[in-house]
């Protein structure tokens, strides 16, 4: 996610990215593939290792490389520079790669549901958006953010020129936990997650509670080539693998937080169980909000989106086309070459 691309911008890919395709592999050998993440490995990932560690891609015919990021502004890059065939990103910086004119392709949704919010840290004193006001609120810089907190103030009848507004970059945990703001912008199954399991009493806003739609916070993003290329196999491969792996966590999701954590190291079980059944009880694995878990992209949800990022400066207006039309559905039932 975005929110912690400052805390990773110094970190070394941990192995080299490959090059697209199978690269000279054996006749019959299933097709390589590298999977950028959008941030270190966590609970929203769970399906994508679900499916890997019971072997759903090699089934579908893809041997797929799962990469962590040195930074999320790398994906983008990597994708439009075919050093990475497919990324994950928050679909904020996948609409403004797209507006500085970068022809990626968003196919599948790994979250359905926003994951921002503006937390408050007195639930007592603040107990809807309309308590905002004159308040002092944390924001970390990132325009998508600022948009987040407009859009809720804005749902409780509050200007946004009407609070204090302070730039903490991404600290909004330990500025809430010392009191310094009295609510920041943050994800709710992170930061949320994180302070409740702090004993620190919030109060949350989740951005599509308050004023915006509901619409997919992760995409899977590849270059525009690959779905109507040679290698557009490999796109039908790794939703075929997704597929597997989704239904795999909704029938046992235990099994597959277990797979999450089994495949990373340095990770918290505690911390990451929290933030799962956060996800789970919230249904963000669901473009609808229903039992249905699917990594299937619903454009209507993300057509939605589109139209609150114009509408709250995220994206301009003159380029809002050019981002709607990066967004496209992949099925299994596909075949190639997919066009758009």
């Amino acid at each position: 996610m975005r929110r912690v691309a400052a805390l990773l911008a110094a970190a070394l890919f941990t192995a080299g990215l490959t090059a697209c395709g199978g690269g000279g592999a054996e006749p019959g050998a299933p097709d390589g593939a590298t999977l950028v993440l959008d941030f270190q490995p966590n609970a929203v990932h769970t399906g994508i290792y679900a499916a890997q560690v019971n072997g759903y891609f090699g089934g579908e015919g893809l041997d797929l490389t799962i990469q962590e990021p040195s930074s999320t502004a790398d994906s983008p890059k990597l994708l439009e520079a075919g050093r990475a065939d497919f990324a994950i990103m928050d679909i904020n910086d996948f609409g403004i790669a797209r507006e500085r004119g970068l022809d990626l392709v968003a196919f599948a949704a790994i979250v359905q549901q926003p994951l921002a919010s503006v937390i408050a840290g007195n639930p007592d004193e603040i107990r809807t958006p309309a308590d905002l006001a004159g308040k002092t609120i944390g924001v970390t810089g990132v325009p998508s953010d600022d948009a987040v907190l407009d859009t809720v103030l804005r749902s409780g009848g509050v200007d946004p020129s009407d609070v204090h507004r302070v730039t903490i970059g991404f600290n909004a945990v330990a500025s809430l936990a010392a009191g310094k703001v009295d609510a920041a912008t943050g994800f709710w199954n992170a930061e949320g997650v994180q302070l409740q399991q702090m004993g620190i009493p919030i109060r949350e806003f989740r951005v599509d509670q308050f004023g915006a739609p509901r619409y997919p916070e992760l995409v899977l993003a590849t270059s525009a080539d690959r779905l109507s290329g040679p290698q557009c196999q490999t796109v039908l491969d790794l939703v075929g693998g997704l597929d597997h792996g989704y239904t795999a966590m909704r029938h046992s999701p235990d099994a597959a937080l277990g797979d999450l954590l089994s495949s990373t190291s340095g990770l918290d079980p505690a911390s990451q169980k929290a933030q799962f059944a956060s996800l789970l009880s919230s249904r963000a694995f669901s473009p609808g909000g229903v039992s249905e878990f699917t990594p299937a992209l619903s454009l209507q949800w993300a057509s939605r989106w589109v139209q609150w990022a114009r509408a709250n400066g995220v994206i301009s207006p003159s380029s809002s086309r050019t981002v709607a039309d990066g967004f496209t559905v992949v099925t299994r039932a596909d075949a190639c070459p997919l066009g758009r």
